[in-house]
Formats: C-alpha cells, sequence, structure tokens
C-alpha cells in the first residue's frame, strides 16, 4: 500500500457505504491510486469514491458468501474469499435471494477485474467481471473429520479473512502472497478449534486456473497453497473474519468474533508479529498428535499469563479493515436500518478513520 498516492490531509474521516439489500458488510480494500474504496455486502461488490462516497458501480449475482476483501496494488484487482455451502450461513443466504445451492460444497477465491465495474447493477457471471480460483484443501477440511470424528477437520468452516502482503517469516521487504484464512467453528465442547489456519498462495499462479464461475456448476480448476500456518488465539465464534497486513508496523492484524470458552481472554482483535519466524511446534488439543508451521501473536496489548495469548479490545474490524501504511487504519462500523418497523433491514456502515497507537486495552483512537 502506498499512501504517497494520497494527499493524507485529503483522507475522509468518515465514508457512508449508502444501505443496501445483501446481507452485512463483510469487508474493505482500497485503490490508493485511483481513489476508490470497495465494500463486500455479502452477495454484492460496491465501488465508491474515497473522497465523495459516490458510489461508482456494483456487482450483484452473487449467490455465495463474499467475505473479507483486498486490493492488490500489483495487478489493480479485487480478491475475496466466497463460500458455497450448506450450513446456517449457506442456507440463510440461499432462503434470502430465494436460489437453490449446487449439491456440493465448495470454496474459492474470487479475483474481480474491477476497472470494469462502471454501472450498477452488474452481474457478477453474465459481465466478465468476476473469474474464481477453486480451493480443495479447504473443501478437503471442511468435509473433513475433526476430533473424536466430529465433523469439519480443525473445526473448519470454509474461508474468510484474506490479504496481500510479504511472506510469513521474510520481513517487510519479502514476496507478496495472499494470505487466505479459514473460519472456524466455535463449538465450546471440543479442543481443536483453538487454533486460526491460515493458507499462504502465489497468486500470480492464480492466472492459469482462474475461471469464470458459472454458480449453479462450480468449477474445480484450482490451485494447492504454498504453505500452511497455525496461529494460537484460542476459541473464536467463525475464526478470522477480517485479515489485514499493515506496512507500517510490518504485522498482521487478525479480527474475530469474540470466542465463548471461559479459560480463555476471548479477544476480538490479534497481531501477527511480522518479523518472527514460524517454527514447528505440535498442536495442542488436536488429536492426534500433530506438528504444524505456527505464527506467533505479538506480545502487545493486553497478555493473559494463563494462556499466553495477547490482544486488544477494539470493537471494530470484524467486518472490514484496511491499514493505510502509515500508522492509519479505516474501520467498517456496520449498522442495520429498519424498514417501515417491520421484518425486513437493510445493511451499511461508517468506515471511520483510526490512528493506531498500540495501547491497552483498544489499541487505536479515532481521528
Amino acid at each position: 500500500m502506498d499512501i504517497c498516492n494520497f494527499n493524507f490531509e485529503e483522507l475522509p474521516h468518515s465514508i457512508d457505504t449508502g444501505m443496501w439489500d445483501a446481507g452485512h458488510i463483510q469487508g474493505i480494500a482500497l485503490d490508493t491510486e485511483k481513489k476508490y474504496i470497495y465494500y463486500s455486502f455479502t452477495t454484492v461488490l460496491v465501488k465508491a469514491e474515497v473522497a465523495t462516497g459516490k458510489v461508482v458501480g456494483y456487482v450483484d449475482g452473487l449467490i455465495g458468501h463474499l467475505g473479507c476483501i483486498d486490493f492488490n496494488d500489483e495487478d489493480g484487482k479485487v480478491y475475496g474469499s466466497i463460500e458455497y455451502k450448506h450450513d446456517t450461513i449457506g442456507k440463510g443466504i440461499a432462503n434470502r435471494l430465494g436460489v437453490t445451492l449446487a449439491e456440493e460444497n465448495a470454496f474459492y477465491i474470487a479475483i474481480f477485474d474491477v476497472d470494469k465495474i462502471d454501472r450498477l447493477d452488474m452481474d457478477a457471471e453474465k459481465d466478465d467481471i468476476m473469474k474464481a480460483v477453486y480451493l480443495p484443501e479447504v473443501v478437503a477440511d471442511y468435509e473433513g473429520t475433526g476430533e473424536d470424528g466430529k465433523p469439519h477437520h480443525y473445526a473448519c468452516s470454509g474461508i474468510d479473512g484474506t490479504a496481500f502482503g510479504p511472506e510469513f517469516g521474510m520481513g517487510k521487504d519479502g514476496r507478496s502472497v495472499l494470505a487466505v484464512a479459514c473460519g472456524i467453528y466455535g463449538d465450546v465442547e471440543r479442543s481443536d478449534n483453538d487454533y486460526q489456519v491460515i493458507r499462504q498462495y502465489d497468486w500470480r499462479k492464480f492466472d492459469a486456473v482462474a475461471k469464470p464461475l458459472i454458480q449453479g456448476d462450480p468449477h474445480h480448476s484450482g490451485i494447492n497453497c504454498e504453505k500452511k500456518y497455525h496461529l494460537f488465539t484460542g476459541n473464536t465464534s467463525w475464526g478470522i473474519q477480517n485479515l489485514e497486513y499493515d506496512a507500517h508496523t510490518g504485522d498482521w492484524f487478525v479480527t474475530v468474533y469474540k470466542g465463548k470458552k471461559p479459560c480463555y481472554p476471548n479477544f476480538p482483535m490479534f497481531v501477527i508479529d511480522g518479523a518472527r519466524t514460524p517454527e514447528e511446534e505440535l498442536l495442542r488439543g488436536v488429536v492426534p498428535e500433530e506438528t504444524a508451521s505456527i505464527l506467533y501473536l505479538k506480545s502487545i496489548g493486553l497478555c493473559d499469563e494463563e494462556s499466553g495469548v495477547c490482544g486488544f479490545r477494539f470493537p471494530y474490524g470484524a467486518t472490514g479493515i484496511h491499514a493505510l501504511g502509515n500508522g492509519y487504519f479505516y474501520f467498517s462500523s456496520p449498522r442495520k436500518i429498519p424498514i417501515n418497523a417491520g421484518k425486513k433491514k437493510l445493511q451499511a456502515s461508517e468506515i471511520r478513520l483510526y490512528r493506531f497507537t498500540g495501547e491497552a486495552p483498544e489499541g487505536f483512537e479515532p481521528v
């Protein structure tokens, strides 16, 4: 992220996304060169001007769960996680849209050619905007078994958090990779769901396998990850919602819905130490025993002595975070707007500017 493309004094302190009937906001991303901001509203990708908030266009027609998104400065495209599954989330989306999902579960990285988004109500399939890369290892985890034969290996619920940044352990100048985080079911009765699972991909290889996606007939053109990492955070509800690399600190910010196991501090935000090299360790609570490449939390904010988990109590980020690269961040602050006091609700968000302080308990202060 090159913040020099912006005159910082001209950055708005807040941006209104407008109201959308598409599920709540899942993620945000910025193109600092062309000065656009992108919002993922579950089944819609929105493109707007940063300075004014004016919507330039949006992509509809998605019947899966579009999650965290990030802008790739090197190719000018938006990448995001998208899921087609038959759990409560997938069925909820299908029921709301009145569609029938394909029988199989499928997980992809969606790649949006955002330069083509120039009008309202564009179609993800028909307007040649989106291609997708199939992630077979995520499907295997989702359909596999974990502790005591319980469904879902590592309690995998799919994928959500996505972010571009340097290869883990290689420092700020490392090769750019795409990190993709698994969703994790928050079942408090199992012990194999206290780690986050993050896969590293060489996004340059995506072009050879990315294909347009016919959602009723999902393709299997995909790629395996280069490396897989585990991050011990303790229990969360649904795993990493948003993942973001910050060039200013060289660290990775992790935002979640808080977990419910009382033995953990259950922070909503964690920071991965970007300067520490991953190491092989035995995974706690995973049966049968397994070693994995471990990422480590940075010792800042609040630290729980018993579990060794450090984090912040900052309340935003699970529905959108973007690091501007100079110590400042945009965060999504979502809200619901009732329609005529009925059951139907539109979704909206205010994107607010914050400065990172690193001080407990929240770590950020509003600008």
